[in-house]
């Protein structure tokens, strides 16, 4: 799971923000402790607490005291939301930008898409 282009406390966050999106996680259940994911990733737990914290940073998690971390209501829309903007940012822009340098116009770009994604089914 590793990947070694992308800081460890990255990917860390990314898979719980994928657990929670692909529903193995549920909003307001716990998440396994940092000491579980340093134990499963074999890495130092301050590693795996840096993710962790990033995504109390950005609201996806929330503290109990002396229980644990848990998924806060609503995070798996903020989590849509933040990565629906990043695929804008990072995909979309660039393609609509090359399509028009090529004259295409946005039916057109839909068009391959949609022949493109045959067969494609949406997980």
């Amino acid at each position: 799971m590793i990947d070694e282009g992308k800081p460890i406390f990255v990917q860390i966050a990314e898979q719980i923000e994928d657990d929670i999106l692909n529903g193995s996680i549920a909003e307001e259940s716990m998440v396994p402790s940092t000491n579980e994911f340093a134990a499963f990733h074999r890495i130092n737990p301050a590693t795996a607490g840096k993710g962790v914290n990033q995504l109390v940073d950005d609201g996806i998690l929330y503290k109990k005291r002396g229980i644990g971390m848990f998924v806060t209501a609503g995070a798996r829309q903020r989590i849509v939301d933040q990565r629906t903007s990043a695929f804008t940012t990072k995909y979309l822009t660039p393609l609509l930008a090359e399509a028009a340098k090529l004259g295409m116009t946005p039916e057109q770009v839909a068009e391959l898409i949609h022949s493109s994604t045959a067969g494609y089914e949406r997980t």
